[in-house]
């Protein structure tokens, strides 16, 4: 049975059992969230290991990952409940070819709006959890979102309760474990951000970046693993339009070891762009003045 920590070094231990390596400030906050029961807004440029950590804390607890993508006019049919209404037109109608008298016929229009025909989108489903661990409520990417949806949501998470007309309040017995993220494409309200912990997370430091390879991609040569983190270092420093996450670096080394690559050569590097810088743009930056620039750098790796 899952236990919250005692401390945030025990959280640093727990995720790194789990395949997750985090610095002080972010076990911290997480530390934090699981013993104060509030929400952890994390932002951090997109791959830098947010919903990451969320799959993570979910393994860690033993509950269900429970996601909500944002997205531009998302509303609360798909964030919280709806009705079946496909079901509940053919239960209406196969009740009126049954019924014998118009009593029946109530009694049986009165079933729709039971459970049964109730549809649990990913914020119902957290408050009602009933499962075995703490489930770990993921919303992610909330700047996507629009500021009603934000209004809505707030709501939601100051009482974790919620009440539908047809069947009144539920409220949640486990409180779930939430995480929200952003990218920072648009500021999200101070409303919602003063009711979590907040943390950004940063591009990690080489050293780290060299770890989390080790962890990551463990068939990549030490040599080949230390060349691919310093070079995606000098290409965040590069202006980029998207300067590659954590996820691209994983990539990048793995498809260099599936190209028997023992360490980074100007040939290697400009056919596997692809799989580190995902714009065009991006691309031809680097490529006009950046190879010998990223070579010269992990040269005397």
């Amino acid at each position: 049975m899952f236990t919250n920590p005692e401390s945030p070094t025990a959280v640093s231990e727990s995720l790194s059992e789990h395949g997750y390596l985090s610095d002080a400030g972010l076990t911290t906050a997480v530390f934090l969230a699981m013993t104060m029961n509030r929400p952890l807004f994390l932002e951090g440029d997109p791959g830098v290991g947010k919903t990451e950590l969320a799959k993570v804390l979910s393994t860690w607890t033993g509950g269900d990952l429970i996601r909500l993508q944002c997205y531009e006019g998302i509303d609360s049919a798909q964030a919280l409940y709806e009705w079946d209404y496909p079901k509940q037109l053919l239960h209406l109608r196969a009740s009126e070819l049954l019924a014998k008298d118009e009593t029946a016929g109530a009694a049986k229009e009165s079933e729709l709006y039971s459970e049964k025909f109730l549809i649990r989108r990913p914020l119902l489903q957290a408050l009602d959890y009933q499962g075995a661990g703490i489930p770990v409520l993921l919303i992610d990417e909330i700047d996507r979102a629009d500021d009603e949806f934000e209004a809505f949501l707030l709501e939601i998470l100051s009482e974790f309760s919620v009440t539908i007309p047809e069947l009144g309040q539920i409220s949640a017995k486990k409180l779930p474990l939430v995480v929200i993220t952003s990218n920072r494409t648009r500021d999200v309200h101070d409303a919602l951000k003063r009711r979590c912990l907040y943390h950004w997370i940063s591009h990690p430091t080489l050293e780290r970046e060299i770890d989390i390879l080790k962890l990551k991609a463990p068939d990549v040569g030490e040599v080949l693993s230390r060349q691919v983190a310093g070079a995606v270092q000098q290409m965040r420093s590069f202006g980029l339009f998207k300067p590659p996450g954590v996820a691209e670096t994983i990539d990048w080394a793995t498809a260099l070891g599936k190209l028997g690559e023992a360490k980074l050569t100007e040939e290697s590097l400009g056919a596997t762009l692809g799989a580190v810088l995902k714009y065009r743009e991006d691309q031809e930056r680097v490529v006009s003045q950046g190879l010998g620039i990223i070579l010269s750098a992990v040269s005397d790796v």
